[in-house]
């Protein structure tokens, strides 16, 4: 069964997205995170990676685009938004995750270039 234009296109954005996500959390191991979760799913959303490195959690959006500005613009102040009431929902499920400080972060992968960490990018703490 041969595939349509719009299913190859979004499964070409889903194998893009994947990846970028591995690649995300590879940096933040090579910054000393724990990878606690990889696309946690919530009544909210979706976060794409949680991690922990001692007293902090970070909540990170993970974003693939052609230039590190054009991926920082694809993150609206609505999926922000949506990313903090997941969080809050995850929190909620995880009580020893109370005890920790949280931190909303977006990590930028570019086409031959290293991701970029954007910390606190959401300037909104729990």
């Amino acid at each position: 069964m041969t595939q349509s234009p719009s299913d190859q296109r979004r499964r070409k954005a889903q194998r893009r997205g994947h990846l970028a996500e591995h690649a995300a959390a590879w940096l933040l191991r090579l910054k000393g995170f724990r990878i606690i979760e990889r696309r946690a799913q919530t009544t909210k959303g979706e976060i794409d990676i949680i991690a922990g490195r001692g007293k902090l959690l970070i909540f990170a959006e993970v974003k693939a685009r052609a230039t590190h500005d054009l991926a920082l613009e694809a993150v609206s102040k609505r999926q922000a938004k949506r990313t903090i009431d997941a969080a809050q929902i995850w929190i909620t499920r995880n009580a020893s995750a109370q005890d920790y400080d949280c931190r909303f972060d977006i990590i930028t992968v570019s086409p031959y270039l290293m991701p970029q960490h954007v910390a606190n990018a959401f300037g909104t703490d729990l």
